[in-house]
This record gives structure tokens, sequence and C-alpha cells, in this order.
């Protein structure tokens, strides 16, 4: 098997921890998709616009630029169960049966907002997206329309998974950190909070926890029902 990236996207996560769980969680991160050299002749985009939603295939590991086709075709190391963070750590349910990126092959499946399909000289078409829950750098395999008639299944079954299983924080962000990001950043940045980007077994109110968003680290403490941003520190 044989693939290589066509796009990488840009935004303002450079590392997993602090990113939403699932895509369209954080209507507010605002990511760039630009494209490879050799895939940005505009008619591969023609018609995009007509749809509101995209699929965005990728990488979950980084891949460097013309992945050869050995690394793409590598084993890999994969346990047939893991223990999703998000349920505590203590329950252990099948790989197939998760979104964990520990699988046998490391693709990921996200549905983005389309916002605009821009023509840039340099880069060709640039798809600006919301929603994303990619970092930084992440390698895009293929792009394909959202269609919620084939789609979307609203009252699907959904385990431990469901809208109802997950508390919504209440985030207090000091006025001298909330005048570090623009406004589109701190809207991004209260609502990845609200869906307490913690592991589930981690309830310490003590402990500060820290991640890297818009060039600082943003450090943050949570009990039962809040997350209390401490400070943000310019990023090494």
């Amino acid at each position: 098997m044989e693939y290589q990236p066509i796009a990488y996207i840009h935004n303002d996560f450079p590392t997993k921890f602090g990113l939403p769980r699932q895509s369209g969680l954080s209507e507010h991160l605002i990511s760039q998709i630009v494209m490879e050299k050799e895939y940005r002749n505009p008619d591969a985009f023609r018609g995009i616009e007509e749809f509101e939603y995209l699929w965005l295939i990728w990488c979950f590991e980084s891949m460097g630029k013309r992945a050869s086709s050995k690394r793409a075709s590598s084993k890999r190391a994969w346990s047939p169960t893991v223990r999703p963070p998000k349920l505590g750590g203590n329950k252990r349910m099948g790989v197939f049966a998760t979104r964990s990126p520990n699988r046998p092959n490391p693709i990921g499946l996200t549905r983005v907002k389309l916002l605009s399909a821009e023509l840039s000289p340099d880069q060709g078409i640039v798809l600006t997206v919301a929603g994303a829950d990619l970092m930084d750098g992440t390698a895009i395999l293929d792009i394909k329309p959202y269609l919620p008639y084939a789609d979307s299944v609203p009252d699907a079954a959904t385990g431990d998974y469901g809208p109802e299983h997950q508390q919504i924080m209440e985030v207090t962000i000091p006025s001298d950190v909330a005048g570090l990001f623009t406004d589109e950043q701190l809207k991004t940045l209260k609502e990845v909070l609200s869906f307490d980007p913690r592991p589930g077994y981690q309830h310490d109110p003590d402990r500060i926890y820290g991640f890297s968003y818009g060039g600082y680290d943003v450090r943050f403490k949570a009990d039962d029902y809040t997350i209390t941003v401490m400070e943000a520190v310019p990023a090494d």
C-alpha cells in the first residue's frame, strides 16, 4: 500500500494535549489546509464551495514530506484493547470500538466546516476550516464532501460517548491572560477548556495542567465543575 500527504493543516495547537477530543466541539478553532505542490491545481477544487462541511482523512503520526512507500506500508505495533482516557482510564474497550489513535493503521477521520477556499499566489487553493481536532502540521491524506443525508444518523447509539456523558465545565480566564489572545483565539480557548482536556482519571484539584496554544503555554487548575486558568507564558 502506498500513500502520501496531499496537504498539511495549520493552526494554534502545536501539541495533542488541549485539542478537542472530537471534531466540531470547538466551532471557533480555525485551521488552514495548505496543499502540496502536485495537488494545487484549482480544477481539483471545482465545486467545493457548494459544500458546507468536509471530511478530512489524515494520519495520526507525523509524516515527513514525500513519505516513502516503505514507511507507509511498514508494520505498526498495536493492542486489541485500549483504555480511553475520557472513560477514566480503567475501562478496557476493543480498539475498533473506540477512536483511540493507537490503531493498526494510524488513520483519522474528521468533519470540518468549510469557511473559504481561496487562491493564494504561492500556495494554490488554501482551505480555511473550523472545528478540526488536528494538531498543527498534521498530514492530510484525502478530502471529501460531507453529505448529511448519507453521513448523519442523529439518533444512533453511542454507548458511553454520548452527550449525556460529557460535562461542560465553567471556564475562568483572568483579564491579563485573555489580553494575550485575539477574540477568536480566546473563544477557541474557552471552548476547548469547557470540554475538560484532562484525562478522565485525573481529578487532583491542586495539580496544574498545561498545553501549548497560540504561542503560549496555558496553565490551569480544575475542580469538579470549573476550569481556572492560572497563567499563560511564552512557549519555548
